[in-house]
């Protein structure tokens, strides 16, 4: 058990936390979310003793292992890929350093016999025997092939390392294990992978992540940080976010009585309860949900976006066509070829690759950026699009006020541009001073906010978006998703977070270099396909 007790911490006048208290159980996973700013990273740090808080302390029940996935991608380059993840149990990598070390000495004595006899003891006591087997097993699983095992940290690509420091974190079972997101830079493969290995293991879970369909998978427990305080509730994320929509609902109809209220909320867990049945946790989470004391459940004080896309015209029958369409990389890889299909009305349509630069091209194609090698493609008279490209850098370069960047971009009456556009950034969490801003400054998710406002003003009737979650918080996330699904036009997008793609894509178009996979399926089921994992391998070949 891990026990929080009175924590806070205070920077300057900023109030992060203030009186924190809360145990974390075994056998339990506790996702932590919150708004960008928080405090997520933070309060994981606090926990690791890598922040020092103002006032409270950490407990770790006597005899127990924490294990931390590191952030450092660069902290084990001198060392090679096999050592670094058996370093990931400290007692177990300092045995083995100091037998190593008694071992090599040329005059080995008595005491050094004994004390190598201890260690043995010791190494055994801990699986040592098997660990460069369970270490050389878990890198395979995370898609480290063996001939990197030996090799050293500073040879892999980051992508790599961060799986290596992953089966860091993960290796000899420790009691608790702390994971601040674990899924950027892996395949669904990898994530898939991970998520099995949670759920079966049997001790406790901390992890931060903006992946809902992760913290759905895995979670048993949701840690909501609001207003300096932690707030913890069973289930999953998407059973929070529901039951505190819910209770917010509830809230403001205050002629509802109470007796309504109540069978509202029990209908709603025992509608929720019947879906966990069919997860992978099926019986812990169900349990959990079946015993819930319904005034755990309260609305959450939490903001989203108000992100509406609406299109000034209906959409004609003729789309788009794509006809033969092939490109290079700048060093002669083939990123895709013989790309053929044509977009219906009402499509919306996920393109996937296992290289994202390919996805890059074909966008940028598309909107005119970068020419193709081959091919051509043509949009429909009636069409009218907008674009969100993955690097947004080149618009923000400038030291313009944020009311004054959108006013680039909006057609309205000069004598309500102000009002409107101080509406429009309210409702985009831009208020007051915010406004003010100049685009330069502005954070990795306020200026995707600010390319979805410019998006949202264009009204276009095809959507064009390039990893439109990147540096999002969950809140703005789930907005764009219900935002995407609600659209009446066409999307063509690509994005790693799962549960959009699911929820939002009725075609999945893949970019292979030799072909293209085109399905007219969701997501969830594209995955499972054995029929398209064996075209895979083909075109992949």
């Amino acid at each position: 058990m891990l026990t929080v007790s009175n924590i806070s911490l205070q920077f300057g006048k900023r109030i992060l936390f203030d009186d924190v208290n809360v145990k974390f159980v075994n056998g339990n996973c506790y996702g932590v979310i919150g708004a960008n700013g928080a405090g997520k990273s933070t309060f994981l740090k606090i926990l690791t003793g890598d922040q020092d808080p103002t006032t409270g302390r950490i407990d770790l029940e006597p005899g127990k292992r924490m294990a931390v996935l590191s952030q450092n991608h660069f902290g084990f380059d001198q060392f090679p890929v096999l050592q670094t993840v058996i370093m990931g149990h400290k007692r177990l990598y300092e045995i083995m350093v100091e037998k190593d070390a008694l071992y090599s000495k040329p005059d080995f004595s008595d005491e050094d016999g004994m004390k190598t006899a201890e260690l043995e003891g010791e190494f055994a006591d801990l699986e040592g025997w098997n660990a460069e087997t369970d270490a050389a097993t878990m890198l395979s699983n995370l898609g480290i092939k063996e001939s990197h095992h030996n090799s050293l940290m500073a040879d892999l690509p980051n992508e790599l390392k961060v799986r290596v420091l992953i089966a860091q974190a993960l290796f000899g079972n420790p009691d608790v294990l702390i994971l601040d997101e674990p899924t950027n830079d892996l395949d669904l493969k990898t994530i898939g992978w991970l998520e099995d290995f949670l759920m079966d293991f049997r001790n406790t879970v901390i992890v931060v992540s903006h992946d809902r369909h992760f913290l759905d998978t895995v979670c048993t427990h949701i840690v909501d940080i609001d207003f300096s305080k932690l707030n913890l509730f069973t289930g999953n994320y998407s059973f929070w976010y529901q039951s505190s929509q819910l209770a917010a609902r509830q809230r403001s109809d205050k002629n509802k009585k109470a007796e309504e209220k109540k069978k509202e909320l029990m209908e709603f867990i025992a509608r929720f309860s019947a879906n966990a049945a069919k997860s992978k946790q099926a019986t812990s989470r169900r349990k959990m949900l079946d015993n819930l004391d319904l005034e755990e459940i309260k609305p959450s004080s939490r903001r989203y976006p108000g992100i509406t896309f609406h299109q000034e015209r209906d959409a004609g029958n003729q789309i788009l066509t794509i006809e033969n369409l092939s490109k290079k990389s700048v060093d002669g890889v083939q990123l895709f070829t013989g790309v053929n299909f044509t977009v219906n009305k009402g499509d919306k349509i996920a393109f996937i690759s296992k290289n994202s630069v390919a996805l890059t091209a074909f966008y940028e194609i598309l909107n005119n950026y970068l020419t193709a090698d081959s091919g051509e493609f043509t949009f429909g008279t009636t069409i009218s699009t907008a674009y969100i490209p993955n690097d947004n850098h080149s618009y923000f370069e400038g030291k313009i006020a944020l009311i004054d960047w959108l006013r680039q971009y909006a057609q309205t009456d000069e004598e309500r541009e102000e009002v409107y556009l101080r509406t429009f950034l309210g409702r985009m969490l831009f208020t007051g001073e915010e406004a003010m801003k100049t685009a330069n400054v502005l954070s990795g998710g306020e200026k995707v906010r600010c390319m979805m406002s410019k998006m949202m003003l264009a009204k276009a009737n095809l959507l064009i978006m390039d990893e439109p979650t990147n540096h999002l918080d969950l809140e703005s996330i789930t907005a764009l998703n219900n935002a995407m699904r609600d659209f009446p036009g066409v999307i063509l997008f690509t994005s790693h977070d799962h549960e959009l793609v699911n929820t939002v894509a009725t075609r999945i178009i893949e970019l292979t270099p030799t072909g293209i996979i085109d399905k007219m399926m969701p997501y969830d089921d594209y995955l499972a396909d054995a029929k398209i994992s064996q075209l895979q391998e083909e075109l992949y070949a």
